[in-house]
């Protein structure tokens, strides 16, 4: 069976996006499926995250050799995947990663092909895992493009403001007249609307909250929502750790979303691969 491909989006920036499917794939990874991370920002967060991660695991400081850049100039993704923790791995992105539009203007002429061009080289990737996870930069580009091509399904991460907000009418708007409409994405779909609090039972976020579930219906929000905790912060400067109650709340939120992905998906008796 092929991997199931999410990727997790929001065409304003800081809005959670790379610590929702980080810290996803650490509980999909946590319950046996094999799960892939692919960072195409070329600021590389997710990379630096699980990077960290895997040094508070393994107690060793971790330098990546090869770039998601380097791979695709050799047209070999396999060669840059890094084991993070059991059943985990990353695909890793730097800045270098930035230059990728321009490359592919050198080898493909036709934009479209440019589109389809990172799924033509992920064909062993998606035999290898269940779940594969592309974190994506906030913008119009031929990154979120290549992204979107190769996706089952999106997951739009709204952090409970009016930019936010703004983001993802955008996002899903784009989605459906680019990306399915004229580049035909052959499996994309909307998975629904992850909600991440700003701030703790503030008016806001009752607002905006609101606000969305009267744009794009109840039924497309999911029922979890992502508060504001000050251990999801911490990674960002640490990597995850998996020590005590702060950890173990995270965990828990995460197993909670999980569970409604995998409800969205009708995923419920797929077994991992062994």
């Amino acid at each position: 069976m092929k991997a199931k491909v999410l990727t997790f989006s929001n065409f304003k920036g800081g809005t959670g996006k790379t610590t929702n499917s980080t810290m996803t794939g650490i509980e999909l990874a946590r319950r046996g499926y094999k799960t892939l991370l692919i960072d195409l920002d070329p600021q590389g967060n997710a990379t630096n995250l699980y990077l960290k991660t895997k040094e508070n695991v393994n107690g060793e400081l971790v330098v990546f050799k090869k770039t998601l850049m380097s791979a695709i100039r050799d047209k070999d993704l396999d060669s840059a995947i890094i084991n993070i923790i059991d059943n985990l791995y990353i695909l890793p992105s730097s800045a270098d990663f930035a230059l990728y539009p321009r490359y592919m203007e050198n080898i493909k002429e036709d934009y479209s092909d440019r589109v389809k061009y990172l799924s033509q080289l992920a064909p062993k990737l998606f035999d290898k895992y269940d779940f594969m996870l592309i974190d994506v930069p906030p913008t119009i580009s031929l990154i979120t493009d290549s992204a979107l091509y190769m996706t089952d399904y999106a997951i739009v991460v709204l952090q409970t403001q009016e930019r936010s907000l703004q983001g993802a009418q955008a996002f899903i708007k784009y989605m459906q007249e680019e990306v399915i409409n004229e580049f035909q994405a052959p499996r994309l779909d909307l998975l629904g609307i992850l909600p991440v609090l700003l701030k703790n039972g503030a008016p806001v976020d009752e607002s905006t909250l609101t606000k969305a579930q009267e744009i794009f219906g109840k039924e497309n929000i999911f029922n979890i929502t992502i508060k504001n905790m000050e251990r999801l912060k911490r990674y960002d400067v640490t990597g995850v750790t998996f020590k005590d109650q702060f950890d173990k709340s995270v965990q828990k939120v995460y197993s909670d979303v999980v569970d409604e992905l995998f409800t969205r998906m009708e995923y419920e008796d797929e077994q991992p691969i062994k």
